[in-house]
């Protein structure tokens, strides 16, 4: 929306405004004039036609310029309709017309003191402060470029005119927010010719009556004035003539072989020798309007010139950043090729990330010489500044996933030399677990600090940080430490029961128990249990510092020490428990693995679970007892000897008999060794009657044919005098004689039962 609409806005006037929804067209014709409503006191308002519309065309410019004229003759207040985007610009911002309308004002008449506002419309993002010096500017500009009589050679600008800036919104984005500033506008022009007002120092006001008069007169002088006649003849044919020209080059140059083929190529990939093959087509062209225009007016020649050079390069300059597009991104991949290979040859971090830096930014630079547009003044300061952003966001990249990888390389060796130990420290759990962990913590932290330190030395960076990165790494040595030990600590009592069954299981010479009876079992479990506490009070607690506590005292006292245990019972209820509590003394809640009550319930847990094994134990040992026991009870030998007295006496009347009964005995015995009838009779009394069936034959077949062979041996110097003597002859007979020399190692007391072993099973 226009003029129109802002005068309607701001004086509530009723001017023809212009339809957009018809299209945009010239509204206003000549000068209107309508009288404000509710402004006091009594203000006129001029609607002028526009001085821009294509209506009248490009070469009817006397009209807009006697209008002008007109219009600051005859107004106390002018208001100068201006678009945002048209400041800054020439045409758009109708300089040239302000600068001949000031020149022919100055000539015909006196200094009246008229308010000129700009109101901009349509504002941008740029603040008003920024806009309206540069208006200022060029209206100075103006003033002081246009010609002016020698009453008027010193006159200042403020002589004439007061100047006004004011902005607006746009009307059709922001309806409602324009409406508000044009009501903030409006009452400016209450009072306007008061002092202090818009118009409150004007000179040589006419007074109302005589307006009409005046008016006509001011046009009149005004028609008459040839300086405001169309521009001269031979300017108007070179406007036209090197228009023509240059949209002819401008087309000839778009519709070019070597520029298409020029413009499909750096879409696709970089060109060598952009710049020179540009050049060369833009001067042909250029060269050709020179030619062209040479006899046509040098200004409009030149101008035409110009404006055909910033045509032409502003067709080419999508190609030309695609150019720069192409020579950033391939420098860039070239450069994280370079530096990959420097780093992969040894090169230190710092000095490869440099030297690549410093060669591929040259070769940026040299592309770039070769791309160069020499008619345009482009500036390849934003490429160079993003590719090394680009560098540099690279090195940072690389130089933390090195440093990553450097740190992680470190932690995993620290960890694969720290668990396993700690590991097999702990389950060694002796009075030397933790000091020993202790030192095995500060011997591999020191090598890995000074292994990560040597290797920080290549990427300069600052103490602090370097500093840091050591620090992190020696607290995730220790952080291994710690999370084995709570690891283990969550298996303590697996590792108790396994440690018990070790020690009480086995003997010193790690060789399985055999409970035969002659074991002091209460020494081996108490052993065996205050093995295993010592591993709970080692697991109790994480002591990588060189502080003392008495962990294990406590344990041993409360746990262990079955007198205290009883002592304690016996008194009351409420005698205070050293394991009634959820800390140690002097060991911080941080370094608790297990905490005095959870010791109490694992060993309460712990005893309940080895008390099977120390049960089996004596059961063991006590049948093993049991079976060696061959001697009947006290009340049966009374009885034998009580009952049987009457068969003794026999005996000793017929001394035959004992020597019978000795050689029976004797025989008795070896099939008792020989069969192993102990030990047939240990897997049940059927099995064993069953082995003993499909043996007994054989056996005694065995002790016969010995006998037999025994009676062949022909007699030596001690004949054999009677049956005691054979019987003693028997038993201490050749060593050749497997039978005799069975029976002799099986009896080493004809009448001690209880020290008879048996050959064939070591107890």
């Amino acid at each position: 929306m226009g003029k129109s609409t802002l005068l309607n806005h701001l004086f509530h006037t009723k001017f023809r405004e212009m339809d957009a929804f018809k299209g945009r067209s010239q509204t206003t014709k000549g000068i209107w004039l309508a009288k404000c409503a509710g402004v006091e006191p009594c203000t006129l308002v001029m609607d002028l036609e526009g001085t821009d519309g294509r209506e009248r065309g490009e070469d009817d410019t006397a009209f807009e310029k006697q209008s002008a004229l007109f219009a600051l003759a005859v107004s106390d207040i002018v208001l100068i309709n201006m678009w945002c985007h048209d400041i800054g610009r020439e045409q758009a911002a109708n300089k040239p017309l302000l600068k001949t309308v000031f020149q022919v004002m100055m000539r015909l008449f006196s200094p009246r003191k008229t308010t000129l506002m700009f109101v901009i419309r349509d504002k941008t993002r740029t603040p008003l402060e920024n806009l309206e010096p540069v208006l200022r500017e060029d209206i100075q500009k103006i003033w002081d470029a246009v010609p002016k009589p020698q009453a008027h050679k010193e006159t200042p600008l403020s002589d004439f005119f007061n100047v006004k800036v004011v902005a607006l919104s746009s009307y059709e984005e922001k309806e409602e927010q324009f409406k508000e500033q044009v009501a903030n506008l409006r009452q400016q022009f209450f009072h306007s010719i008061a002092p202090g007002g818009l118009a409150g120092d004007r000179r040589g006001v006419v007074p109302a009556s005589g307006f009409s008069f005046s008016a006509q007169q001011i046009w009149k002088v005004i028609k008459e004035n040839k300086d405001l006649d169309l521009p001269a003849h031979k300017v108007m044919v070179a406007t036209v003539r090197c228009e023509e020209i240059a949209n002819e080059k401008y087309a000839g140059f778009t519709a070019n072989e070597n520029w298409c083929l020029l413009e499909e190529a750096v879409q696709s990939g970089p060109v060598a020798g952009f710049g020179k093959q540009l050049n060369s087509i833009l001067y042909t062209f250029l060269t050709e309007y020179d030619a062209e225009a040479t006899y046509f007016e040098e200004g409009v020649r030149s101008a035409k010139r110009k404006q055909l050079e910033e045509k032409l390069l502003q067709l080419v300059h999508p190609a030309h950043q695609y150019i720069l597009g192409h020579l950033r991104s391939g420098t860039l991949e070239k450069y994280k090729e370079a530096f990959e290979k420097a780093l992969n040859g040894g090169e230190g971090f710092s000095m490869a990330a440099s030297n690549c830096t410093e060669s591929y930014i040259a070769l940026f630079d040299e592309g770039y010489a070769d791309a160069v547009v020499e008619l345009a003044n482009w500036d390849s300061s934003k490429v160079r500044d993003k590719l090394h952003r680009d560098i540099d966001a690279h090195v940072a990249s690389v130089r933390a996933a090195k440093l990553s990888e450097l740190t992680s390389s470190y932690e995993a060796k620290l960890n694969e030399a720290l668990s396993g130990p700690v590991e097999s420290l702990l389950d060694g759990a002796t009075n030397e677990t933790w000091p020993s962990i202790r030192k095995l913590l500060r011997r591999e932290t020191e090598s890995a600090v000074s292994g990560l330190s040597n290797a920080l030395s290549g990427f300069d960076m600052d103490e602090r940080t370097k500093n840091k990165m050591l620090t992190s790494l020696e607290y995730f040595a220790r952080g291994v430490v710690e999370a084995k030990a709570r690891e283990e600590a969550g298996r303590v009592l697996i590792r108790m029961k396994d440690r018990f069954s070790t020690l009480f299981s086995h003997d010193s010479d790690s060789m399985p128990r055999v409970w035969s009876g002659k074991e002091d079992i209460r020494a081996i479990t108490k052993t065996a249990r205050s093995a295993s506490l010592k591993l709970l009070s080692v697991m109790a607690a994480i002591r990588l510092d060189d502080n003392v506590d008495n962990i294990e005292n406590t344990l041993s006292s409360a746990l262990v020490d079955t007198k205290s245990n009883a002592a304690v019972n016996d008194r009351s209820i409420t005698t205070f428990d050293p394991l009634a509590s959820s800390t140690w003394e002097q060991v911080p809640p941080a370094k608790t693995l297990i905490t005095p009550v959870q010791c109490k319930s694992l060993w309460r847990q712990f005893r309940a679970e080895t008390e099977y094994s120390v049960t089996q134990a004596i059961s063991a040992q006590e049948a093993n007892k049991r079976n060696n026991n061959w001697l009947p009870p006290p009340w049966a030998i009374v009885a034998l000897i009580v009952l049987g007295f009457n068969e003794f006496m026999t005996l000793l009347r017929n001394p035959l008999y004992l020597g019978v009964i000795f050689v029976g005995f004797l025989i008795m015995k070896a099939l008792w060794v020989q069969l192993d009838i102990s030990g047939e009779f240990r897997n049940g009394a059927l099995p064993g009657l069953l082995s003993l069936s499909t043996k007994f034959l054989p056996t005694v077949m065995n002790l016969l044919r010995k006998l037999a062979e025994e009676g062949q041996i022909p007699a030596t110097n001690n004949p054999l005098r009677n049956p005691a003597l054979a019987s003693k002859s028997f038993q201490n007979g050749s060593t050749s004689s497997d039978m005799s020399s069975s029976a002799s190692s099986g009896v080493t007391s004809a009448g001690n039962w209880t020290e008879y072993s048996s050959p064939t099973k070591e107890e």
